[in-house]
């Protein structure tokens, strides 16, 4: 069939959670109160390092940006989510889907890179605390911090061309409660191993890469404080890792399963869930100060 007979597709209908209807009003006050919390729980956080000059250092430079991040990461998908959940217009027109799937992997990657630089911070301040101020300079945080936005916006715009390129068929319906790329990949009825092989491709480098070196960081950590074998030692590793590490394999693992797993092995309700668990579950800054 060629492209003259298809219908084009002009806008999306997300079918939202697979929520029982008795249960929608429960959910939707639990979304609603984890979205406020998570936009002044983050937006405290920012004004709080604006304001005290004290706070005017690289762990609260990447903290404040990654505030800025969730809050605009949790702002991308849950307002509609919401909508969808009231019963209101769940359509979203073609080039609205592939702005919200673009603005979706930007701040998702942004975290991810801030993620590993808020890691390199902490190692730098544990194992070389004397050369501290040396090693972890202003000039190398901004560095840092506009090297991860400019990354994460070609990034996102690679995965957002790719699928402008698709051809939809008459299906516009995306199980999912915002416009998943592996969700749309689904309904393109053209052939879509270019991206798959991409997703896969650049998924190792945003995703495992950073995970890996976070977690050496973190490793690096633990070694030189259990070099003093004490029960101190032993506090500061956990209170350092423990909640650090929790986060981390939060995101990145249900990140990692999702995109780098094959589409095939995962249900629309795996997906939906593995995906809630990144985007409507608050992000926990506060733990990393």
């Amino acid at each position: 069939m060629t492209r003259k007979n298809q219908t084009v597709i002009s806008e999306f209908v997300l079918l939202g959670l697979p929520i029982d209807p008795d249960q929608r009003d429960l959910f939707y006050a639990l979304f609603l109160a984890m979205y406020v919390t998570t936009v002044l729980g983050n937006l405290i956080i920012i004004i709080l390092i604006r304001l005290d000059s004290h706070l005017h250092t690289p762990i609260y430079l990447f903290l404040s940006n990654l505030s800025f991040s969730d809050i605009c990461f949790s702002s991308v998908t849950i307002p509609k989510l919401l909508q969808t959940m009231q019963g209101q217009v769940s359509s979203i027109p073609y080039a609205g889907c592939l702005t919200q799937m673009y603005f979706f992997l930007f701040f998702a990657d942004l975290e991810s890179f801030l993620l590993v630089a808020m890691a390199y911070d902490r190692y730098v301040a544990i194992c070389f605390p004397l050369h501290y101020t040396s090693l972890m300079s202003p000039k190398l945080c901004l560095s840092l911090v506009v090297l991860s936005w400019v990354l994460t916006m070609f990034h996102a715009m690679l995965h957002t061309l790719l699928m402008a390129r698709l051809w939809f068929c008459a299906d516009n319906k995306v199980p999912h409660f915002f416009c998943d790329m592996s969700a749309l990949l689904k309904l393109a009825c053209s052939d879509t191993r270019v991206n798959e092989l991409v997703i896969f491709i650049m998924g190792g480098l945003i995703l495992v890469i950073p995970f890996l070196l976070i977690i050496m960081s973190y490793a690096r950590i633990v070694s030189s404080i259990l070099k003093v074998p004490s029960a101190r030692g032993f506090y500061k590793a956990f209170s350092t890792c423990g909640s650090h590490l929790s986060v981390v394999s939060l995101f990145y693992g249900t990140v990692i399963g999702l995109y780098l797993c094959p589409s095939t092995n995962n249900s629309t309700v795996k997906e939906t869930v593995m995906a809630m668990m990144y985007t409507v579950v608050p992000h926990a800054e506060p733990l990393y100060l």
